[in-house]
């Protein structure tokens, strides 16, 4: 059955790609087009330019069933702003099959604010993933080959800490056992595998600046450790240079539309639960060169995406947003108030009264912890009653927040204007110095606990047998200067995702820590967060096929 996103989508006709580079100051030579509505571009002859757009970052509160719409409002809003005269231009992930046939379906928007073509962009789309997987696992099989062929690194095979990964949600590969079969098939050893999208490869991919940087920090990322305790690299399996290979098209931002005929650049897919949430470097640069506005957004909730976007992203390319837009809903507040997802199209007071202290301790971070202006986005329900919105405004305007109801899903831009016009307001102020969730000097556990007390509201940090130790290596490693990612359920700010609304008093437990030294950062995992997810019990995939005239169906 057809939904009413897929209707929209299939009968508005998207312009050809040419003509949306043109309306972006692109020249023709600068694209590679992939069929006629979607390219890719080099980035290099743009890196000269000076950035001139302000930046703003969309964040949302903790995600609920019950849904945001955080990339809606994302593309509504930068068609609003490019309705009001502003050479507007959006920076977006790209959406991980793990997603599309798992929970949610789509990753490109909703109703009137989307992004298309669709069903290219949720699937293959140019081949990233796919080249950012093999890359993986190139260093994955160079690894292993040089155990089998004499060990000249010294590798120790209980050490191997490198994972194979996969743009899958596939709990049976969490923890295998390969190399089985004898001495042909390698030496015997645990292995795992991880999503693609929180391979370190993709963080890299989505950090570097260029092909150079993109290969020195491939060389960078551990993979063992010796016999004697050493750690082991990617340069010392002499595998950056086919991995930089492997990766060099898929480097180059991909160009697409909205269906108003907005330029959107989509590019690069990390998670903002396990890995830093943020589209690339790349196109972000590239944006931030060709358009006077650029909106982007970071995964998940504030909690999470605006938290790496702050201190891992903005610390990394010396940027910093001028505006955040907070996206919430009636429905998801009262359902982080206790009601159920059954009886959220009821007018439920006391449940949404519950519900807005997410929405404050995502303002109060915002405002109070990077000193950031913030507008909150009521994405409109038709099942909200006007005493709702009321008091969810109310709320935003006691904890200093400005406030605007979107319809981008029923209108697209135009239902966007009011945002865009508290937008443009924050805009015309001053920018606000920028302040981080920690001091980059700080020991690595001094960042977590400033990032679970600061952030999440946490009393307490509790790490498990050994990672105090873990991280002290780290940074006798030379880990110290550099930032935390923390891996954390989505769903609430603490590692219980059974925990809503706004808990205080609770303990974060870490039980493990990774040093990714060629992102550049330290991941912690909290609670029970994992970096390859399951399907859930009806996966998406169930819906999705390809109807009689061949056209994909079910993605939403």
């Amino acid at each position: 059955m057809r939904s009413v996103d897929l209707d929209i989508a299939r009968r508005t006709p998207l312009k050809p790609i040419a003509q949306i580079a043109a309306h972006a100051g692109l020249p023709p030579e600068s694209l590679i087009p992939y069929g006629l509505r979607k390219a890719k571009i080099n980035p290099a002859p743009f890196n000269e330019l000076p950035r001139k757009a302000r930046l703003v970052l969309v964040t949302a509160i903790n995600p609920t069933p019950a849904g945001e719409g955080k990339t809606t409002v994302s593309i509504g809003l930068t068609d609003a702003l490019r309705r009001a005269g502003l050479n507007s231009m959006a920076a977006l992930r790209e959406p991980s099959l793990g997603p599309v046939f798992g929970v949610k379906g789509g990753a490109t928007g909703g109703g009137w604010a989307q992004v298309g073509p669709m069903a290219d962009i949720n699937l293959h789309f140019t081949g990233d993933l796919h080249a950012v997987t093999a890359a993986n696992n190139l260093l994955a099989a160079m690894l292993d080959n040089s155990i089998s062929q004499g060990n000249p690194l010294n590798i120790d095979p209980r050490q191997v800490s490198w994972r194979r990964c996969m743009d899958m949600n596939d709990r049976q590969l969490r923890r295998v056992v390969d190399g089985l079969g004898g001495k042909s098939g390698g030496l015997a050893r645990e292995d795992g595998f991880d999503i693609t999208a929180a391979s370190e490869v993709m963080a890299v991919f989505c950090l570097a600046r260029d092909l150079i940087d993109l290969k020195s920090r491939l060389s960078r990322i551990e993979v063992a450790r010796s016999f004697d305790g050493k750690p082991v690299t990617c340069g010392d399996l002499k595998a950056a240079g086919a991995m930089t290979a492997l990766l060099r098209d898929a480097f180059m931002p991909n160009l697409v539309q909205t269906l108003e005929g907005s330029p959107v650049l989509i590019h690069g897919g990390p998670f903002a639960n396990i890995a830093h949430g943020c589209n690339s470097a790349a196109a972000t640069e590239l944006g931030l060169r060709l358009s006077d506005v650029l909106v982007t957004e970071a995964g998940f909730g504030a909690d999470l995406g605006a938290e790496k976007f702050i201190d891992i992203k903005c610390r990394s390319l010396g940027i910093q947003p001028d505006c955040v837009v907070l996206v919430a809903t009636v429905r998801a507040l009262k359902y982080h108030g206790g009601a159920s997802k059954e009886s959220l199209g009821a007018e439920d007071p006391p449940a949404l009264q519950n519900g807005l202290a997410n929405l404050e301790r995502h303002v109060r971070n915002i405002t109070l912890v990077w000193g950031l202006p913030v507008v909150v986005a009521v994405n409109r329900f038709p099942t909200d009653t006007g005493a709702e919105l009321e008091a969810v405004e109310a709320a935003c305007r006691n904890v200093g927040a400005r406030v605007a109801r979107t319809e981008v899903w029923a209108r697209g831009g135009a239902g966007g204007e009011s945002l865009a016009s508290e937008v443009m307001s924050v805009l015309a102020e001053p920018p606000k110095p920028l302040s981080f969730t920690y001091n980059i000097d700080e020991t690595l556990v001094n960042k977590v606990e400033s990032i679970a007390k600061r952030v999440y509201g946490a009393s307490e940090v509790r790490f498990a047998s050994g990672v105090k130790t873990a991280l002290r290596r780290m940074e006798r490693e030379g880990a110290r200067p550099l930032p935390v990612c923390v891996a954390k359920t989505q769903y609430s700010f603490t590692d219980d995702p059974s925990s809503l609304g706004a808990p205080d008093d609770f303990i974060l437990t870490i039980r493990e820590a990774r040093y990714s030294r060629g992102a550049g950062f330290v991941v912690v995992f909290a609670g029970e967060i994992i970096a390859m997810p399951g399907l859930p019990k009806v996966p998406a995939a169930e819906g999705i096929d390809v109807d009689e005239s061949g056209e994909i169906v079910g993605i939403f």
